[in-house]
């Protein structure tokens, strides 16, 4: 995969037909649900038959399972996701017909025309933190539309239109797309090595994060973190832009500041503290901050969900939203897929799935998986996604894995990339401390009966990574039942025989 070029926004009204490859994914299917509602007509195909295909047919759309060039049938615009390759069908015959093609992101900046649109980036929270800002802005009456990249537990959908004037989106930043999006409010969670498929190192990914910051709009917002030295850097690049510029964090410096981190449970309460930074050169006049001070709850747990609950927050208060409501409103929060999310509990074993999948990522979730086990012990599922960042990363995946007292790593899941010879599962685990890390490579079916064999009452067990180590979390359950009530678990027999 390279990085996008940028194209020139066409307004939403102008795409005619919109035909989508890949639409079965969590952006693209949140893309045409938003489309669909506004009246576009919209067709999509998919390698299989994803879930959201059926949603996306409900709605009106005319999808298929597979891909052909006959499935572009009338489409004046086709937009395609990152995972797809030049030689599909149905891209190749609308090259050939010299249709509009549109990447993924110059869709979502379609669709941001004519609103008030917030942007998430980061290279870690982005799903979070916009899913944390679209329950604050519902909850406050504004009935704003969102693409999320997963599904917002309280609505049970990752995208809607709305009402209301804002549009909260969540940007994507590992092809460089991002960088159509012209957002009124943009929030950077952080700014960290990754997709180095793309670029050549963290100084060209700070440098797109920098581009990113000159597409808000003038008389806008920044919103980094102040805890990391990436993010800062982009805020220090843009101080002298036409916009706001804030900061969330536990540093002293912060304009939002979070204290008295407590866990409870599933989740923490905290204190944020709204206070113009005196460094900076916004403090005061008009666009200055109301200060407040607000103990805020929050129902997912980890010292990292405080930041980007704070994040949220304060985009929130960018936006308009008084302070001590924003943070009231976010205690109706309940999570979004994926992100920590309970899978189920049996024989004593509680079991968690999360999307984590650098290592920045792994190393906070199973710290958070540490609070949660309350002195139990914490058992990693670990699927790494892509070659190239297993390859990249596999020192620190191993490190970060050393968090769990016991790391199952499994056989990597390619996603768009081919194999790269001697880039297995086996270098993560043989990177994580104390020997603790296990390969496993072969079928996913037979992953539950090796953790119902380590699992004790009391422990709590975290599925992590990108792919399809998401499908085991409930079967996983079912061995940990089965094992419980003395019932032969059909999988394990088999992988034993």
């Amino acid at each position: 995969m390279a990085l996008v070029t940028p194209v020139d926004t066409v307004p939403v009204d102008q795409l005619g037909r919109v035909h989508f490859v890949g639409i079965g994914g969590a952006g693209m299917s949140g893309i045409a649900r938003v489309m669909l509602a506004r009246g576009v007509p919209v067709s999509g195909s998919d390698a299989g038959p994803a879930p959201m295909l059926a949603e996306l047919a409900a709605l009106g759309a005319d999808v298929h399972a597979g891909h052909d060039a006959a499935h572009l049938g009338q489409a004046d615009t086709v937009v395609v996701s990152s995972a797809i390759r030049p030689s599909n069908p149905e891209l190749a015959a609308a090259r050939e017909r010299n249709l509009r093609v549109l990447p993924r992101a110059a869709a979502l900046a379609s669709i941001m025309v004519g609103r008030r649109a917030t942007a998430i980036a980061g290279t870690h929270g982005k799903t979070t933190t916009t899913s944390m800002l679209t329950t604050i802005l519902r909850e406050c009456g504004a009935d704003p539309g969102y693409v999320i990249g997963g599904v917002l537990a309280e609505t049970g959908r990752g995208a809607e239109d709305g009402g209301g004037p804002d549009l909260v989106v969540e940007a994507d930043e590992s092809d460089g797309s991002f960088l159509m999006l012209s957002p009124y409010v943009a929030v950077i969670t952080n700014v960290e090595a990754d997709h180095l498929d793309n670029y050549s190192g963290l100084d060209e990914i700070r440098a797109a994060f920098e581009a990113f910051a000159r597409r808000i709009t003038p008389g806008g917002a920044l919103i980094t973190c102040a805890d990391d030295a990436g993010a800062q850097a982009v805020a220090e690049a843009s101080r002298a832009r036409d916009i706001r510029v804030r900061s969330y964090g536990e540093a002293a410096t912060a304009d939002y500041r979070v204290s008295q981190f407590s866990p409870r449970g599933m989740g923490s309460t905290f204190v944020l503290t709204a206070a113009p930074n005196s460094a900076g050169p916004d403090s005061a006049g008009p666009s200055g901050l109301d200060p407040f001070e607000s103990t805020v709850t929050v129902a997912v747990p980890g010292r990292h969900n405080m930041l980007n609950a704070a994040a949220a927050i304060a985009a929130a208060t960018e936006l308009g939203v008084p302070g001590p409501q924003a943070a009231a409103a976010l205690a109706a929060y309940r999570g979004a897929h994926r992100r920590m999310e309970p899978k189920g509990e049996a024989d004593g074993v509680r079991v968690l799935d999360s999307y984590a999948h650098h290592p920045t990522e792994v190393a906070a979730d199973l710290a958070a998986a540490r609070d949660l086990a309350d002195g139990g012990r914490v058992l990693a599922v670990f699927q790494p996604h892509l070659f190239s960042r297993t390859r990249i990363f596999a020192t620190d995946f191993g490190a970060a894995l050393g968090r769990a007292d016991e790391a199952v790593v499994l056989d990597i899941y390619a996603a768009r990339e081919d194999p790269e010879p001697g880039v297995t599962g086996q270098l993560v685990a043989d990177a994580v401390p104390g020997g603790r890390g296990r390969f496993r490579p072969g079928p996913l079916a037979a992953v539950p009966a090796v953790i119902a064999d380590l699992a004790k009452p009391g422990d709590l067990v975290l599925t992590m990574g990108a792919g399809d180590v998401t499908t085991l979390g409930p079967v996983i359950v079912a061995a940990l039942r089965a094992r419980g009530a003395g019932v032969p678990d059909p999988a394990a027999e088999e992988s034993s025989g």
